[in-house]
């Protein structure tokens, strides 16, 4: 454990009237950060009235925590890293070195892209011909037919070549079937599953949208594919029984994953999907490296065309490959999944000498809307989305919601959102407690806030035992203990003893938020959802709700 240590100085170095004491764990590191508690003291000078000027809020502290009624205690937030595990080193095509080389391979080129085409064409039709009138789907496939595939599996070794692959090197030996019927790999472009087509000609688990991509989603099916999605639960529970009953088979290929499920720059591991590891079989790791020096070829923030053109115009591409002992499950029959996964991701780690982060397909999404949103940063919008599922329970589409909350109040070119801006979008008033709800989530007392810090306040509130109760116990509270629906005019008189209303229309912008449906009232699922979606808001009904 470490040391604990005072973070802050018990005196200034000024006189003052305040003094902060905050004590906490030094481990920022965490995999499980957990909320520290802090003591605060303030002067009755710097106590928050409606009139106060918000653009001091760096000097002053919230006067309380509008969350502790349901639980909250302060909230902790750990430092963002400063990996970016899908950081492409060369996005662009930069110097006379590159420019050269591109002109010289031009005519190469063009006789790779061909050679591609005319390989992707034999493997199609060769791929129809082993798939025509088979029926049954759920069964291995017949041997004759298997035969047939190794012209498309030949093919493909044509298509590395194109690509500028002309060898490979390898380090190992796969493991026979009997012995490890699951294979898992690091992922860093769309070259590993062509290598693994020919190398190995597994059963792969793919996204259910690859069925449809012209060609290849017909070479895909011959191979017996899993198709999972990965944002429903009961698709990702049937993709684990299939590939339990597929690793049970010896009649069947290897099952192949990909954990990560998705690509990194290959300098990093991100974190691992569990489907690999619930069946409990052995599994063997193989770990890919694509050595560069001009022409990172790792499928990061880089669009898919630029990266073919870059490959066809290379005098030769490197990829090795490396086979890692097998690993089976403990004996211990109280070993996890989550177990058995980490022990695989040390052993490809280690292999790599790199490290595993808490990001996933989460930070992607992230990324992809923050970079649609024109933010000028979009990689400081990525959290660590693993980390945070595991903490808060919390999925990347709600995630995304939030992002998309978050971006509505403008952020600035660093990523950071201004006090007045945040109470715009929640249809706040500056009062003493908008100061309380907005310094709740300003753990570094700046004035600003970011979306991590936004996200996990919001996430942390929703999250406690008794915040749906609450949410419902609010409800009731503003005068719907007798009906199924209120007015504006209820949620003014409920939220008037939280935020001082001076006019009439004060409160009008926040009904519209929780009024989803715009008929003048307010349900139950209205205010429940307009809650969910911003939980911050729950503090408005902090007086009746203490009372």
């Amino acid at each position: 454990m470490a040391d604990l240590g005072i973070t802050t100085p018990l005196l200034s170095s000024q006189p003052s009237d305040q003094v902060i004491l905050t004590i906490r764990d030094d481990a920022e590191s965490a995999s499980e950060p957990l909320p520290q508690p802090a003591l605060e003291q303030r002067s009755p000078s710097q106590s928050h009235n409606p009139n106060h000027n918000h653009n001091n809020r760096n000097t002053n502290l919230s006067s309380g925590n509008p969350f502790r009624f349901i639980g909250c205690e302060e909230l902790h937030v750990p430092s963002p890293t400063t990996v970016d595990p899908f950081r492409n080193n060369t996005p662009t095509i930069d110097g006379v070195y590159e420019w050269l080389k591109i002109v010289i391979c031009l005519p190469i080129a063009l006789v790779r892209l061909v050679l591609f085409g005319l390989c992707l064409l034999v493997g199609y039709i060769a791929t129809k011909l082993a798939l025509e009138g088979w029926k049954d789907k759920q069964n291995p496939m017949p041997r004759w037919r298997c035969r047939l595939m190794w012209v498309t599996r030949i093919c493909t070794r044509c298509i590395l070549f194109s690509f500028g692959y002309h060898w490979i090197k390898r380090k190992g030996k796969p493991a026979p079937r009997e012995i490890a019927p699951i294979v898992v790999s690091n992922h860093v472009s769309y070259i590993e599953p062509i290598f693994y087509f020919y190398e190995l000609f597994p059963t792969i688990v793919a996204a259910e949208s690859h069925d449809s991509i012209p060609f290849v989603g017909t070479i895909i099916r011959a191979m017996q594919v899993i198709y999972v999605n990965r944002f429903v639960p009961s698709s990702r529970k049937q993709a684990v029984k299939e590939i339990k009953r597929r690793a049970s088979c010896n009649r069947f290929p290897r099952v192949l994953l990909f954990p990560e499920g998705t690509t990194t720059n290959g300098r990093n591991l991100i974190s691992f999907q569990l489907g690999a590891f619930i069946p409990g079989y052995p599994i063997q790791p193989v770990i890919v490296h694509y050595p560069h020096v001009h022409f990172d070829q790792s499928w990061g923030h880089i669009s898919l065309a630029m990266l073919m053109t870059r490959m066809f115009t290379q005098f030769h591409n490197f990829l090795e490959v490396e086979y890692l002992p097998v690993i089976s499950p403990s004996d211990d029959k109280k070993e996890t999944a989550v177990h058995f996964a980490q022990r695989t991701s040390h052993a490809i780690a280690t292999a790599l000498n790199t490290v595993q982060t808490g990001h996933s397909y989460g930070d992607i999404m992230l990324h992809m809307q923050a970079h649609q949103a024109k933010q000028v940063n979009p990689s400081i919008y990525m959290i660590e989305m693993a980390k945070v599922e595991s903490l808060f329970r919390i999925s990347s589409v709600e995630a995304l919601d939030f992002l998309d909350k978050f971006l509505s109040m403008n952020p600035d070119p660093s990523g950071r959102v201004q006090y007045y801006d945040f109470l715009r979008v929640l249809s706040l008033k500056a009062c003493p407690l908008s100061e309380d709800i907005f310094a709740f989530v300003d753990v570094e007392k700046s004035g600003s806030i970011t979306f991590r810090q936004f996200l996990y306040g919001s996430a942390y509130v929703m999250k406690q035992p008794s915040f749906r109760q609450a949410c419902e116990l609010a409800f009731s509270k503003c005068g719907a203990a007798v009906k199924d629906y209120i007015v504006e005019q209820e949620l003014r008189d409920s939220i008037q003893h939280a935020i001082p209303l001076t006019k009439e229309d004060e409160v009008h912008e926040l009904f519209v938020l929780f009024d989803n449906d715009n008929n003048g009232r307010v349900s139950k699922e209205d205010f429940l959802s307009c809650l969910k979606r911003n939980p911050l808001l729950i503090a408005l009904f902090t007086p009746p709700l203490q009372h």
